[in-house]
């Protein structure tokens, strides 16, 4: 997409001479072989297996939410770049399919789905593994296609977030009570389901800064970020009530940095600065090898195990990398583009929001945007002052502000207001503010 849109974003051209679309046929090949996953579902949620030589699908049938529903951007830029429908369409079928089976009286959708029969395997519903990316493929998706179907749909699983899975006091930054957490609950019920948190959450409060809700984002990343100084890494799965590990690795995952990343975008408050700094420092201390980084088996006692995940490369090294250079091109324009839950670039303008085809002409199911409306999925109304009830009209390449709720202070002062701050450290048995976290941006 960068050779095609914008070749000289940073400097030289990233366009070959020779180069005449081979990388665009080579997507188009690859995603043409993972239709039979989708085709020979008669629920519209893909297998979670195919053969990409014979088109045969495998006999498994359970998938997660996450991994189904999150084909969106890639195969909706193809789509559009090809002008071949095929390959949104059944993302979106896939899309509408997940969204459809969702509880009936919560409105919450489950981890673990039958993929042949559209009944729920996993009941926990949460914004970690499992779940994570198909909420943050909604609003990517509407962000970057245009799309009200796809905002609406997020905006109703946001307010369902803030019904269900929030727990701590109603405001990040004012008011009394525990510190905000959003649990794992029952899809059914919304009853707390697990006393853990996984790694994956982390990245929710980059989602919750691509929505606007400036404020929650700094809550959410802050309790994950003193979770990682706990232990000097994030384990896997962190027990909440117990204030302990339950799975104790570190796959050094970029979920925690790249929430910090969009934070330092959106607020520039150099504490970001100096987490970044932090999770470098420990990285390094930690995990650095003769031969490269290595996964942490355990957090207590910094155990290494023999492997090194790809997703440090291309995810965690990146955001790190972003977060500090400062003069970055992508830095300089940071608005025109949107990364991929895999960290891939992605531009955002006309040329993704303009579909070469008509709804008319290539039509799979009615749009989900009619069943949205004034009151929840529960029939209660929802009252949530900073969720908009209505899709916002972007302006292709017209930069809008979008953090006019952040204040002064939390450009310069510490984003989570030193009570609240202190309070979260004791709760999770840090007894001091580390002296290295910034007061003011004079600590930078």
């Amino acid at each position: 997409m960068l050779m095609e849109n914008d070749p000289y974003l940073f400097g030289e051209n990233l366009r070959p001479k020779w180069y005449n679309g081979e990388l665009l046929q080579l997507a188009s090949d690859l995603a043409s072989r993972l239709l039979p996953a989708f085709q020979n579902s008669m629920t519209g949620i893909p297998f979670p297996r195919v053969n990409l030589k014979n088109g045969v699908v495998d006999e498994g049938v359970e998938t997660c939410t996450a991994g189904a529903g999150s084909l969106l951007l890639e195969l909706g830029t193809l789509s559009r770049l090809l002008g071949d429908p095929i390959y949104e369409t059944m993302a979106r079928r896939a899309n509408r399919a997940l969204w459809s089976a969702r509880a009936k009286n919560t409105g919450l959708l489950g981890n673990v789905i039958n993929a042949k029969t559209g009944q729920w395997v996993g009941r926990l519903s949460g914004l970690g593994a499992g779940l994570d990316s198909y909420f943050e493929y909604l609003l990517k998706s509407y962000i970057l296609f245009g799309e009200e179907e796809d905002y609406l749909m997020f905006n109703e699983s946001y307010n369902g977030f803030k019904q269900y899975l929030r727990r701590g006091r109603t405001h990040c930054n004012s008011g009394y009570g525990d510190h905000p957490l959003y649990v794992n609950v029952d899809m059914h019920s919304g009853n707390t389901y697990t006393y853990w948190i996984d790694a994956l959450q982390a990245s929710f409060p980059a989602v919750q800064v691509l929505f606007g809700d400036i404020e929650e984002a700094i809550c959410t990343h802050a309790w994950h970020y003193n979770v990682w100084k706990r232990y000097g890494l994030l384990p896997e799965r962190f027990n909440w009530q117990r204030l302990s590990p339950d799975v104790a690795f570190y796959p050094l995952r970029p979920e925690l940095v790249e929430s910090t990343y969009l934070l330092y975008q959106a607020t520039k408050n150099p504490f970001y600065l100096h987490v970044g700094r932090e999770i470098i420092q420990n990285i390094n201390a930690y995990t650095k090898t003769k031969c490269g980084y290595a996964t942490v088996h355990d957090v207590i006692d910094m155990s290494l195990e023999d492997r090194m995940e790809s997703f440090f490369l291309s995810e965690t090294c990146k955001y790190l990398y972003l977060l500090f250079d400062l003069d970055n091109p992508l830095n300089k324009q940071f608005s025109k583009y949107i990364f991929t839950t895999e960290g891939h670039l992605l531009p955002i303008g006309s040329k993704l929001r303009t579909k070469p085809w008509t709804d008319e002409e290539f039509s799979s199911k009615p749009s989900c945007a009619s069943s949205f409306g004034k009151e929840s999925l529960s029939g209660d109304s929802v009252n949530i002052p900073y969720v908009a009830k209505e899709a916002p009209i972007f302006k292709p390449n017209i930069t809008q502000p979008s953090c006019d709720a952040i204040d002064e202070a939390r450009h310069y002062l510490l984003p989570l207001r030193t009570p609240y701050y202190l309070q979260l450290t004791e709760s999770l048995g840090l007894k001091e503010l580390s002296t290295h976290v910034p007061m003011s941006s004079h600590a930078v």
